[in-house]
């Protein structure tokens, strides 16, 4: 899909010098790829405290071979 930007060209350049990245193509999409994941991991982090455990459940019990 082709789509114009105007985009900060000094901060490309640096995103390709510190990334060594050929492209811009290749600089904008290792952001968004970033981007991505740490959206998705700032919402695992919101359900962090959220979840209840057993403070005594024995992980290593359920492994036990029977």
């Amino acid at each position: 899909m082709a789509t114009n930007l105007a985009l900060d060209d000094s901060l490309i350049e640096e995103a390709k010098i510190i990334g060594k990245h050929r492209t811009k193509k290749s600089v904008v999409t290792e952001a968004l790829h970033e981007y991505i994941q740490r959206r998705k991991q700032s919402e695992i982090l919101k359900i962090f405290h959220t979840i209840e455990f057993s403070k005594d459940y024995d992980y290593k019990q359920q492994r036990a071979v029977k």
